[in-house]
């Protein structure tokens, strides 16, 4: 048991720095609520309600993006999916904001339907160039082993397309956190960061601090799950 804990830990200060940035952003955001005068249950009521819109847009962006890219990243069809996706990649998509309100309503879906649509292409992007990377050797041994169906896209399929995945992940949830403030500003919803940063708008000092808080939320996450999983991935393709 001891030397599995120091696998993890690697010193007493790894660990100290490890809890410190888990610490920090709650730290700071009940500092922050005190000093601005703000119910602590309602800032992390709204910091609630926006990450698990974005969420649930993240986890819809994994498999349309994981489908796409395994249907798409070789053969004739790539020369036809590519551009198409480049080109819808490319559209300015606060242009569709209207069309969605229009169709969905100033509700979680339309902020969720957004969110899809900014999050999904880095991810999408970012698999296919992983896939394309598949050794010759890799896809030989494959077909020796006789390997098909659910355990070819188990054992192969996933395993390759894992390091794109997480990179197309820091990168898209990097944008969705922009992308999902805005929306519930433009949209109007009643709860989350955007209905936050809009209500203190006309004060600067709380909205600087509040963006504070976000990105020390950010970071934490990344720090903690995002960067770890983009190594382990990156290691176990070496092996």
């Amino acid at each position: 048991m001891r030397k599995n804990h120091l696998k993890i830990y690697k010193s007493r200060k790894h660990a100290a720095v490890t809890l410190g940035i888990v610490v920090l952003p709650f730290l700071f955001l009940l500092v922050f609520s005190r000093y601005a005068n703000i119910a602590a249950g309602t800032l992390f009521m709204d910091i609630g309600s926006s990450f698990m819109r974005l969420t649930v847009a993240y986890g819809i962006s994994v498999a349309l993006a994981w489908v796409l890219a395994v249907s798409f990243y070789r053969g004739r069809r790539v020369k036809i999916a590519l551009p198409a996706f480049d080109v819808l990649q490319s559209f300015p998509t606060f242009a569709m904001l209207p069309l969605a309100v229009i169709f969905l309503g100033r509700s979680n879906s339309t902020v969720i339907f957004f969110l899809v649509v900014t999050v999904m292409w880095p991810i999408l992007f970012s698999i296919i160039s992983s896939l394309k990377l598949i050794k010759r050797e890799w896809e030989e041994a494959v077909e020796i082993s006789g390997m098909r169906g659910t355990r070819y896209v188990r054992h192969f399929l996933w395993p390759v397309s894992v390091p794109g995945l997480i990179t197309g992940s820091i990168i898209g949830l990097g944008e969705g956190w922009e992308a999902l403030v805005a929306t519930e500003i433009i949209v109007g919803m009643p709860g989350g960061l955007g209905h936050f940063f809009n209500q203190y708008s006309a004060n600067p000092e709380i909205t600087a601090l509040g963006i504070t808080g976000l990105l020390l939320l950010i970071f934490s996450f990344n720090h903690l799950l995002w960067l770890p999983l983009l190594n382990r991935s990156h290691e176990r393709m070496e092996e």
